[in-house]
């Protein structure tokens, strides 16, 4: 990476009039934004389909786009869906994400779309089908899922479903085709848009950073089509499950629950199913954080059934087999490490052997004048400084609960006095450090206070929640981005 700056500010968080961000208008004119303050970045969070909790990290599949960021517009505009339908589905542009209430009415709207598909376009789904391997495995699972009533796949009653047997797929096939067709056209739709925005974006010189997450979903078309690459007993449940130990972000660790990979078998294949991921998320995404790296060297491993994260513990993970298959397949993109929580110096020293760039995290920065965060001790160019993560809280937020002799030291450090001070001081030294990259969440621009935090790491319920209010990205916040980041020469 050049020298050079982004924002991170999820999909979902844009505004917009349709309950949830989505991949239109508003997301253009976000990354119209970023160009005009000399943004070369975005940043998102994963856009596969969310699971419990609403999570971006928990979800149904690996490969597929969440129908919940479709622009409806774009469907107007095709004539697929009515200006009287959009009007039904209108809601307060600012509030916070309504997840019950979206799941609730969007996709009979999509459905109403797919029913009117002309023979071009659903010639168009076909084909787009027929690129995408993973969506036959994907479509089928949703399908079963609706007609079993949303039970998870180990669930379902017959034995060679869950198995996921050819023959006995075949008889679904025929008797759901609707409904797959269905899930199909979503698809297609979602990846449509994505590719336009993508394509906007990257022809104003703006990147997307995305995030390809450490684990998937035990409840997913990816486990429950290809078992053979996890952790798994003859019934499909796992003997022992992802987490993390005690951190930073909870004293408990987290107890994520998610099949482990078999990663004998895994590289017994040369990593196939991992290139395919990869090469999905390539076609998505300009650059790519790897998700919880650390697991690369060792990984927690909780046995199931375990009350928390506390009783797991460290097993070796695919170490440089599998980083260098992926940095080989695929040299055109540029990779991150998300090298956060308990790291060990075989940590730092396969992130090195890697060639991969770290995180230096500010708000993680402020114990001593020995903390590797702070940019003083930065040993090399080669790493990404944000003020937050999406775990993180906003830099308000986390002045506001910081210990007073962290407040205290980071006032000293920064020769800033109070929050509103520190919060500005905290986005200049970022911008001023020698890391390549320098990223602000959203919120620190927008000088919000924990009311714009988006995630806090071990709580089940109420995030993934915020948005940006309409029209706060205002032509003053551009010019005060844009002076801050022509000084520092991003």
């Amino acid at each position: 990476m050049e020298r050079s700056a982004g924002i991170l500010l999820p999909v979902f968080s844009l505004p917009g009039a349709y309950g949830i961000g989505a991949l239109g208008r508003e997301a253009r004119a976000f990354a119209d934004f970023l160009h005009d303050v000399g943004q070369k970045w975005w940043q998102v969070l994963p856009v596969g389909p969310t699971g419990a909790g609403n999570s971006p990290y928990t979800s149904a599949s690996t490969f597929a786009g969440n129908p919940l960021l479709i622009d409806l517009e774009d469907l107007r505009d095709r004539g697929l869906l009515t200006e009287a339908e959009l009007s039904a589905a209108r809601v307060e542009p600012d509030g916070p994400i309504d997840y019950a209430a979206l799941y609730a009415c969007r996709e009979p709207l999509l459905r109403r779309a797919f029913s009117r598909l002309s023979g071009t376009e659903a010639q168009a789904v076909r084909d787009f089908a027929a690129a995408n391997p993973w969506l036959e495995a994907y479509a089928l699972y949703r399908a079963l899922k609706t007609h079993f009533g949303e039970t998870a796949w180990y669930d379902w009653p017959d034995k060679a479903l869950r198995d996921h047997d050819p023959a006995a797929l075949e008889p679904w096939r025929a008797e759901l085709a609707e409904d797959i067709a269905f899930h199909e056209a979503v698809q297609c739709w979602f990846f449509a848009q994505w590719k336009a925005l993508k394509d906007h974006a990257n022809g104003l010189g703006v990147g997307i950073i995305g995030d390809l997450p450490i684990y998937v979903s035990l409840d997913s078309a990816d486990v429950w089509s290809e078992r053979k690459e996890f952790l798994l007993d003859e019934t499909g449940k796992p003997s022992r499950v992802a987490g993390v130990p005690p951190d930073y972000f909870s004293a408990e660790g987290q107890l994520w629950g998610n099949p482990l990979y078999d990663w004998a078998a895994m590289k017994a294949d040369g990593f196939g199913w991992w290139i395919r991921r990869v090469e999905g998320a390539s076609r998505l995404f300009d650059a790519i954080r790897i998700d919880h790296f650390r697991a690369f060297e060792r990984y927690w491993s909780v046995p199931a059934g375990a009350e928390t994260a506390k009783e797991g513990r460290w097993e070796p993970g695919p170490g440089l087999d599998l980083l260098r298959v992926l940095t080989n397949w695929f040299p055109h993109i540029t990779y991150i490490a998300e090298d956060l929580g308990l790291l060990t110096p075989e940590v730092h020293q396969l992130r090195q052997a890697a060639g991969l760039p770290g995180m230096k995290v500010l708000e993680f920065a402020f114990s001593d004048p020995g903390n590797a965060y702070l940019p003083h001790n930065y040993a090399s160019r080669r790493c990404v400084c944000y003020t937050g993560t999406h775990d993180n809280d906003t830099a308000l937020g986390w002045y506001d609960h910081a210990p007073e002799a962290e407040r205290a030291f980071a006032e000293r450090y920064l020769g800033a006095s109070g929050r509103e001070e520190v919060r500005k001081a905290l986005l200049r030294c970022g911008m001023g450090s020698t890391a390549e990259l320098f990223v602000a969440q959203m919120q620190d621009y927008l000088a919000l206070g924990s009311e714009g935090r988006i995630n806090v790491p071990g709580v089940a319920e109420g995030n993934w929640r915020w948005r940006m209010a309409p029209g706060a990205a205002t032509a003053a916040l551009a010019a005060e981005i844009r002076t801050l980041t022509e000084t520092y020469g991003r």
